[in-house]
């Protein structure tokens, strides 16, 4: 019995849904974040976000510290807005207590938190570069940053994690003669900012920028997205105008809220960019305003023993947009309790409705527009599977928990 082989019979097959995995290790996503993305060919058709790999356990940990312990542990919750987080913590205990603060000590607060600004938006515009493949300026976004590290390593004595924040003002104060050097420092920085934003509106840049991530006005505002994610879609959203901190509401007239309309990749960066240049303004304002006085009041052993039982909100704008803290004491030199919400919770959700329709080139550059901090935004929620119900719980009633099982 002979077989035939030579008979060819076409088949039309339509292009299914596929489901593909990416991260949470990926060569493409600088954070650990996990996505499940189905995809008909190249277009992206819904995408589901899963946090929680780098989970650390930071507000539990604060609980069981007193409440110095706890400003250097909130402090490394993000390195790259640490100063951000101090500042959200003490504000509250700051307000719990009653304690005033002298003009300069907020001054200088603001001065690091817009140097820490510049840092952070040189760092993802740097980033950006890198996701299009323009290995040539994220060098050179990245040198320019480390003039930023520079000054903050004089000031404080350290690059990152600058310690600038005490309970009632701040540790490190300015000479006359550093006054001039950051000066110095913002003209250069000026400098190759006006460069930057030149080479952002290359053409070749901007077609693979514009219309990638759209998340227009109205999605952006009903998922309460903030920072230059918000600012990009439109959104006239900042805390130091809204509710003006530390020396900003001296301040409020020497800078402007950037804001783009087009919702795009390419909107975001340029907020980006354009905050730079409204951060210079305001340290030099500083500079000019910076008045005489003392940079801290009293012992901040003394002043920590002195904070009664109570709560207070604080809100900071963050580089990634608005940061709020809930700051519970106990009247003990400790914390009831502390919840952090950072930037990165709200605008995470702007990923869904800004990948789908995209192709699945553009899910690094997307996500990296948002700027996240996955280590900042995880949090961990206790599920009941048999009874399908969402617990809240507190650590030791979680410790109890796992001895049962």
């Amino acid at each position: 019995m002979t077989e035939k082989f030579d008979e060819v019979k076409e088949v039309k097959v339509d292009y299914t849904r596929l489901r593909v995995p990416l991260g949470p290790v990926h060569p493409a996503l600088k954070e650990p974040i996990s996505l499940t993305v189905t995809v008909r060919r190249e277009e992206i058709l819904d995408v589901v976000i899963r946090l929680g790999h780098v989970h650390r356990g930071i507000e539990a940990l604060a609980e069981t510290r007193n409440l110095i312990q706890t400003l250097y542990l909130v402090e490394r919750i993000c390195g790259i807005c640490s100063h951000s987080h101090t500042t959200g913590f003490v504000q509250a205990l700051e307000e719990i207590g009653e304690i005033e603060l002298s003009d300069r000590s907020l001054h200088l607060r603001s001065l690091i938190f817009e140097l820490e600004r510049m840092q952070s938006h040189l760092f993802l515009i740097g980033i950006m570069a890198y996701e299009i493949g323009f290995d040539t300026l994220f060098m050179f976004t990245w040198y320019e940053r480390e003039k930023i590290l520079d000054l903050f390593e004089e000031i404080t004595g350290n690059r990152i994690h600058h310690s600038m924040n005490t309970l009632g003002g701040v540790r490190w104060d300015l000479s006359p003669s550093f006054v001039e050097k950051v000066n110095c420092s913002l003209n250069k920085i000026e400098k190759s900012a006006k460069y930057i934003q030149e080479v952002f509106q290359d053409k070749t840049v901007e077609k693979r920028l514009c219309g990638v991530g759209v998340l227009d006005y109205d999605e952006a505002r009903e998922l309460c997205v903030v920072g230059p994610t918000a600012r990009g879609s439109g959104v006239k959203v900042d805390i130091r105008k809204a509710y003006p901190y530390a020396a900003y509401s001296e301040l409020k007239d020497d800078f402007s809220v950037v804001l783009r309309n087009t919702a795009d990749a390419q909107a975001r960066t340029q907020v980006r960019i354009l905050e730079l240049f409204e951060s210079i303004n305001l340290i030099r304002a500083i500079l000019e305003k910076l008045p005489d006085g003392p940079i801290y009041k009293e012992s901040v052993i003394k002043l920590m023993k002195k904070i009664p039982e109570g709560e207070a909100t604080s809100l900071v704008e963050a580089p990634r947009g608005e940061l709020l803290y809930f700051v519970r004491t106990n009247g003990k030199e400790g914390l009831w309790r502390l919840n952090v919400r950072t930037p990165t919770i709200p605008n995470v959700l702007g990923l869904k409705p800004m990948l789908i329709g995209s192709e699945i080139a553009d899910i690094p550059v997307t996500v990296a527009s948002i700027d996240p901090c996955m280590a900042c935004a995880n949090r961990i929620t206790v599920v009941d599977q048999d009874k399908r119900e969402t617990i809240v719980t507190d650590l030791k009633n979680l410790r109890n928990r796992g001895k049962k099982q």
